[in-house]
């Protein structure tokens, strides 16, 4: 990536991070050169990138200024401690969201699908139709439980960039994320063990624990530092916790980036407890910075960590080719997936370790990154103009989620409800709490293009919760 864009993409997410306020003075082309060591022209450049964004305005003789109109919603409120485990609820809610399929009439806000309408993904789909030409017919034959070898060394070249050293042998590969979420929690738990949580947190690992009857236990969770390692502390000092689970890197669905210095200490702390963390990093390479954020794996040193992701958040849900670098728990892991699927299937791996291969990755990553964080702010302009006084907002670093906060007392199921009649859909908050917390809370995907359509839609979700306010009071 070129310097002014990294430039751009350091000013940007301070003015996001609240450093540089509505109306503040950004500071002057020479200040920023002399401080970065760069020339005056890439500051220029990074300048009318950021006022391509809308957050900056150039202002005759003075500077440039962050606009008074990025005046963003507040920040989410973080969460009481949980007093106990609990068993996992809301399973009927999660099934009303994932049950649904794309239809034309409705807009989906609320699956965690990313844009698979763009043209950088078009070798893929090459790919997939000349190895289904093929006569030797390799995506027809089983293969082995690890997975095939050319896409697990693909992947670990591409763990570099998140700062873990790992070969081949050190990765399994899965049907999506979910399987590697599902495979890692029953390699470390047992029925009746608690495992605790980030809160809100992924439906669909808490769900799992639910199957496997398991208890969760939910910590407080800072919009933009993420778990609280402070009240996760207490919780280890209090409970026989087995596991740490968590997406550390663009959470789901608040979308931070948990500090480096962060990451570390909860390896400390999982190390003193001797716990093991299983890390979702399925969002991470949708950071907004470059380069993108360390793992957690890539501070363990003892193997506690179990490392999960896919492609499905970066190139299409549909492929199903996910993996998990388990650590000391790869015999464990092992089992686990020879009795859930045996091996995966091959077609796609096959497919996916050719784009890789070919260097069409990075290429799509950077548009896909780019394409997301505007859209994250056009979004966020939408909130302000459509929804009530008062919404608060999470700020996205990554990945193309958004998480609303309304006022207590709200009812995020009475407004899916009543938006289904209109042809929106949106998530519910309380599928991302074990105990059906946040139901005054919402989650939004902003990854497709704008069109009319989709702003109509937000416009929709804003006037249902406003009207939905207005008959409570």
């Amino acid at each position: 990536m070129t310097l002014y864009v990294n430039l751009a993409d350091l000013l940007g997410t301070r003015i996001e991070q609240g450093f540089y306020r509505p109306g503040d003075r950004l500071p002057s082309v020479r200040a920023l050169s002399a401080e970065h060591g760069v020339s005056l022209s890439t500051v220029q450049q990074a300048y009318r990138l950021l006022e391509d964004n809308g957050l900056a305005s150039p202002r005759p003789k003075s500077g440039y200024f962050v606009p008074m109109e990025r005046e963003l919603p507040a920040l989410p409120g973080m969460g009481k401690p949980a007093q106990r485990p609990v068993e996992i609820s809301q399973w009927e809610q999660v099934l009303e969201l994932v049950r649904s399929v794309p239809q034309k009439d409705v807009i989906q806000l609320g699956r965690g699908m990313p844009d698979v309408t763009t043209p950088t993904i078009k070798p893929l789909l090459r790919s997939l139709a000349q190895i289904s030409r093929r006569l030797d017919l390799p995506g027809l034959y089983y293969d082995n439980v690890y997975g095939v070898l050319g896409l697990r060394e693909q992947v670990a070249r591409l763990l570099l960039d998140s700062g873990c050293q790992l070969g081949a042998e050190d990765l399994v590969i899965t049907t999506g994320c979910h399987e590697a979420l599902s495979c890692s929690i029953r390699a470390v738990c047992e029925p009746g063990d608690i495992v605790a949580v980030d809160s809100p947190s992924f439906h669909g690992a808490m769900q799992t624990l639910k199957g496997l009857g398991m208890k969760a236990l939910e910590i407080p969770t800072d919009p933009l530092t993420g778990i609280s390692l402070e009240a996760l502390e207490l919780a280890l000092e209090q409970w026989p916790i087995k596991a740490i689970q968590l997406t550390p890197s663009c959470n789901n669905p608040l979308g931070y980036i948990m500090p480096e210095a962060r990451k570390r200490a909860l390896v400390t702390l999982a190390q003193r407890f001797d716990v093991a963390i299983i890390e979702d990093d399925v969002y991470g390479e949708l950071a907004y910075t470059y380069p993108r954020p360390r793992t957690i794996k890539s501070f363990d040193d003892d193997g506690r960590v179990l490392l999960c992701s896919s492609f499905s958040k970066t190139l299409a849900p549909g492929l199903r080719v996910g993996w998990v670098a388990p650590g000391r728990y790869l015999e464990r892991v092992l089992h686990m997936k020879y009795i859930s699927t045996g091996s995966c299937a091959p077609q796609p791996q096959l497919a996916v370790a050719d784009f890789l291969k070919n260097g069409h990755f990075e290429p799509h990553l950077r548009k896909m990154r780019s394409q997301y964080q505007r859209n994250r702010d056009l979004m966020l302009g939408w909130i302000s103009r459509y929804f009530p006084p008062g919404t608060r907002a999470s700020r996205p670093q990554g990945s193309f989620m958004l998480w609303l906060e309304l006022p207590d007392g709200f009812d995020s199921l009475r407004l899916n409800r009543m938006l289904l009649d209109q042809g929106v859909q949106i998530a519910v908050g309380s599928i991302f709490s074990a105990s059906g917390k946040y139901r005054n809370c919402l989650r939004m995907n902003y990854a497709a293009k704008p069109t009319p359509q989709i702003e109509e839609a937000v416009r929709k979700v804003g006037m249902a919760a406003s009207k939905l306010l207005a008959d409570t009071v």
